[in-house]
């Protein structure tokens, strides 16, 4: 039966005998075979017996096999197949509950995975999957490690927007450095493309009355408000519906601001937040759902909300305002502001002065921009205590990563409790001119919800924001666990004890398939590693890794379970790193695959790999079981 159906679709082929390098492609992508060039070439190279850059039919056999016949996948469907040679439906529906840990395992279900992954028509007809159709079902994305579901909206979208962590970037509009790089629009198609929900624009005066973006005081290439505008309208709900934050880091005199609030409002039209959803003043911050295909502005405000919502429809151009603003002596200087020349000088002369840390310096604001802030007015962070007494639920902060990590450190819970009430967002320090990233989790495990990474750098730090945002569908929104959201938690992300749903997660590193050749070695061969990292609180954090399989990529085998008592899973990811060992230099990077815990699959499943660029490797992959089970708090 099996060699009829193969038969069948080879044989016109194979009819002058013999075919080449090209054509065994052109076969393999009929049947429908995924590969990787390189190893495909090697395997070619081996059942080239002559030579003669020919092979036979028997050799593509030979070649198909290599490829996709993997002897753990055979072992797997032998140990569940009485006869070695097909599964009933009564026999995949006990595969299905027993290791794949499906809820809804019963033979209807397993009829249907038949009829979807079967290639032999009387195998079809009679119910049975044969080992060709069980290895389509495995190498599917009904067995990825990736939660089916978690591919959707699946979260609830009708909380208040604080209660949400918001893919953010930094310096949107930088694709290199933040010295001398060029400024590109590209930045922002990029970022929105990703699902990023918050961009970044750093606005300056430029000819012409039309205000440019760039990092001020630097030499990074400058393009036009307006153009980052049409691009924004272009893209922002190309990857998600869900709100799109402008955040205007804004050092334009007033007349030029006027110009940016009629660019957005001539561009943007009715995706652009004007008002408040019903045009009375709420009590809390809307939520995603209700700000569907919405853009709204976060920039600084003149008065309250309260008062733009009275001064409704009146005619504000030619008017501004000068609003007080505290600057701090160290991290609350904007990095985002001045840039990292400027701040530095600013710096050493604050430092000079310990006794005049802060000051306040007045801001000019056009009130024609100022009406166009409506749930994300920009407010300078003083203390917890201030933001407690004065703070509007409507108002958000901007905090650097080094005051941020001091105030995790020395205040954790206070932070919590801060972003349970509002939206915080975080950036890099200015000393980051090569545009290099911190850790985002910390942040993340005091519940911020805009923490801004440079997206155009690739390394854990983007895998990890990747990872934390493929769930809920790639919204851009995932919805904080509950004990970041409740008003009276007693979360402490610095206590070493601290547990919420403790988990034990098994994970079995079985094989990988056709894994990246290492660009260091000159027979394109590897000698692959695999590691396994959690992040998490920091009760959490761990890292363990498989032995050395020598000279193999297509198809190395571990069969090595490693064990992690996870305390905090709800907001702790698993990072998969493949990497080439080398003897005298540090490690090749082969491949990774990040994803949060409780967005992770049970049973027997395959991880996709991707590039330092977040660019999909396929099909090179890692074979793994995962199980998990909940701990009995006493």
């Amino acid at each position: 039966m099996e060699n009829k159906w193969f038969m069948d679709i080879i044989f016109d082929e194979f009819r002058d005998g013999k075919i080449n390098i090209d054509k065994t492609l052109k076969l393999l992508n009929k049947i429908d075979v995924s590969y990787d060039y390189v190893h495909v070439k090697k395997v070619f190279k081996k059942n080239d017996k002559q030579k003669a850059g020919l092979i036979t039919m028997e050799d593509f056999r030979a070649i198909y096999r290599t490829l996709l016949h993997r002897p753990e996948l055979h072992e797997l469907f032998t140990s569940y197949s009485p006869n070695k040679k097909v599964l009933t439906a009564a026999n995949l529906a006990d595969f299905l509950k027993k290791e794949q840990f499906e809820l809804d395992a019963n033979e209807r279900r397993a009829v249907s995975l038949i009829n979807k992954f079967e290639p032999i028509d009387e195998a079809r007809s009679q119910r049975e999957m044969t080992f060709e159709g069980f290895i389509r079902y495995m190498n599917s994305e009904e067995c990825s490690i990736f939660k089916l579901r978690h591919k959707t909206v699946y979260q609830d979208m009708n909380h208040p927007l604080c209660d949400y962590f918001i893919s953010s970037s930094h310096n949107t509009y930088l694709i290199q450095d933040q010295l001398v790089g060029p400024s590109h629009l590209w930045g922002y198609a990029n970022s929105l493309k990703k699902g990023c929900r918050c961009v970044e624009i750093d606005c300056w005066d430029g000819p012409n009355n039309e205000p440019v973006v760039y990092h001020g005081h630097t030499l990074t290439s400058k393009i036009t408000f307006q153009n980052v505008i049409n691009v924004v309208h272009k893209h922002a709900f190309e990857a998600s519906d869900y709100p799109v934050v402008l955040s205007l880091e804004n050092h334009c005199s007033p007349p030029q601001q006027e110009k940016m609030a009629g660019h957005l409002l001539d561009i943007l039209r009715d995706t652009l937040c004007t008002s408040t959803l019903d045009d009375n003043m709420p009590t809390e911050l809307p939520s995603p759902e209700q700000l569907k295909f919405k853009i709204l502005i976060k920039n600084k405000k003149v008065g309250t909300l309260e008062e733009t919502l009275c001064r409704k429809g009146e005619r504000c151009r030619g008017q501004t305002a000068e609003i007080e603003e505290i600057m701090e002596s160290e991290d609350n200087l904007d990095d985002d502001a001045s840039g990292h020349l400027v701040k530095k000088t600013l710096t050493r002369k604050a430092s000079a002065a310990p006794k005049k840390d802060k000051k306040t310096h007045k801001v000019k604001v056009a009130m024609l921009l100022s009406e166009l802030v409506i749930y994300t007015a920009s407010r300078s962070f003083v203390s917890f205590e201030d933001s407690r007494e004065k703070q509007k639920f409507y108002q958000n902060n901007s905090i650097g990563e080094v005051k941020g990590q001091k105030l995790i450190k020395k205040r954790g819970p206070d932070f919590v409790a801060h972003t349970i009430y509002f939206i915080t967002r975080i950036y890099p320090k200015g000393t980051r001119t090569d545009s290099s990233n911190y850790d985002p989790q910390e942040f993340w495990n005091v519940g911020s919800q805009m923490v801004a990474l440079n997206f155009q750098t690739p390394g854990v730090q983007m895998d990890l924001l990747n990872g934390r945002f493929l769930d809920n569908g790639g919204s851009g929104y995932v919805l904080k666990p509950e004990f970041l959201r409740r008003r009276d938690t007693t979360y402490d992300p610095n206590d070493t004890n601290v547990r919420y749903k403790p988990i034990t997660l098994t994970v079995k590193i079985i094989s990988g398939c056709q894994l990246p050749p290492s660009n260091l070695s000159k027979s394109n061969k590897a000698d692959p590693v695999v590691k396994i990292e959690i992040h998490g609180v920091p009760a959490d954090v761990s890292k363990q890794q498989t032995s050395v399989i020598k000279n193999n990529a297509l198809n190395p085998r571990w069969n090595e379970t490693f064990t992690f008592n996870v305390q905090v899973p709800d907001l702790a990811l698993i990072r998969f790193i493949v990497e080439d060992q080398m003897a005298l230099t540090a490690n090749d990077f082969l491949g990774q695959f990040t994803l949060p815990i409780m967005s992770m699959n049970k049973g027997y499943r395959h991880i996709p790999l991707v590039s330092k660029l977040g660019v999909t490797l396929k099909p090179a992959s890692l074979f793994v079981y995962i199980w998990y089970c909940q701990h009995v708090l006493e």
